[in-house]
């Protein structure tokens, strides 16, 4: 009989012997909560507005045809998991996607679905 425990303390190796790199738990969990905040849709059309400029609460408002409040609540939720920076310049309060890698990460994304809507890719797989 195989010792389980022995072998879970091995390197994960894959079927053709080469080591499986995996994130470490800490990393995963982030990563895991990032996309969790990118998962509402409201939260997403602000991303991709921010994407084109920076913007204050009462442009994105407009955008997106929404309560000034309701702006603001999503963006302390975008600001807390550092999607988001603002910047106060005299009355107004001006946000900007944080870096270039949340920028990156909604291109990437948004050009994911469209090659699968332009490229004849079934919406609906099932495989």
């Amino acid at each position: 009989m195989e010792d389980n425990d022995a072998n879970s303390a091995a390197e994960p190796t894959g079927c053709d012997g080469a080591p499986v790199e995996v994130l470490d738990e800490m990393t995963a969990v982030r990563l895991a909560e990032t996309f969790s905040v990118l998962s509402d849709p409201t939260r997403v059309r602000m991303v991709s507005a921010l994407a084109e400029r920076r913007l204050c609460v009462h442009e994105l408002a407009k955008a997106l045809a929404m309560t000034h409040s309701a702006v603001s609540h999503q963006l302390a939720t975008l600001r807390e998991m550092r999607l988001v920076a603002h910047t106060k310049e005299g009355r107004h309060v001006y946000y900007a996607l944080d870096d270039d890698h949340i920028g990156d990460l909604f291109a990437q994304g948004l050009a994911h679905i469209r090659h699968g809507m332009d490229g004849g890719i079934a919406n609906d797989r099932r495989d």
